[in-house]
């Protein structure tokens, strides 16, 4: 069921969908917001993978 589900011809179905919807000025302002969206949950991914650095107090 999934497996022919990004075929080129439904990919461009969804491009011309999502056009329709949202209008050729709003396109781009999307596809920007998604991009930061995707980096901002790598980077969260990322630092929660990294141990935590331990602590130095200075008091002695």
């Amino acid at each position: 069921m999934i497996e022919g589900l990004l075929q080129p011809t439904h990919l461009l179905l969804i491009l011309f969908v999502a056009l329709f919807v949202f209008g050729p000025k709003k396109l781009p302002e999307l596809g920007k917001g998604l991009a930061q969206g995707i980096r901002s949950f790598k980077d969260g991914i990322k630092l929660t993978e990294q141990p935590p650095a331990p602590e130095i107090d200075g008091k002695s």
